[in-house]
């Protein structure tokens, strides 16, 4: 289950409409390799599903999740911050051992 705060769910809905995404535009969310940590988290906009993919649906927000990253991302929640420390989405992940900075990268 990946969870969506009411935070998030606001900005999506901000960047759905300002991007010019549909309302089948769900959200994407992947892990690939990379960054300081290790492993990067991928958020984006998407209208297609493939086989292997999960949804998860949270607050109205349908979340999709690739075979692949779901063993990285189960218990997740997707958060947006505003505040001083810096502006945009961050992933509260149960399953990272190991956080950089920026909180864009991550360990297992």
């Amino acid at each position: 289950m990946i969870n969506v705060t009411d935070k998030a769910k606001e900005r999506i809905a901000e960047l759905r409409t300002e991007e010019g995404h549909s309302p089948s535009h769900n959200i994407r969310v992947a892990v690939k390799g990379g960054g300081c940590s290790g492993l990067m988290y991928d958020l984006l906009f998407d209208d297609k599903l493939t086989d292997t993919d999960e949804v998860f649906e949270d607050k109205g927000v349908k979340v999709i999740v690739d075979k692949k990253s779901i063993l990285y991302l189960l218990g997740t929640t997707l958060d947006f911050s505003d505040g001083l420390n810096g502006k945009g989405f961050q992933f509260i992940n149960p399953n990272a051992t190991r956080t950089c900075g920026c909180g864009e990268s991550f360990s297992i």
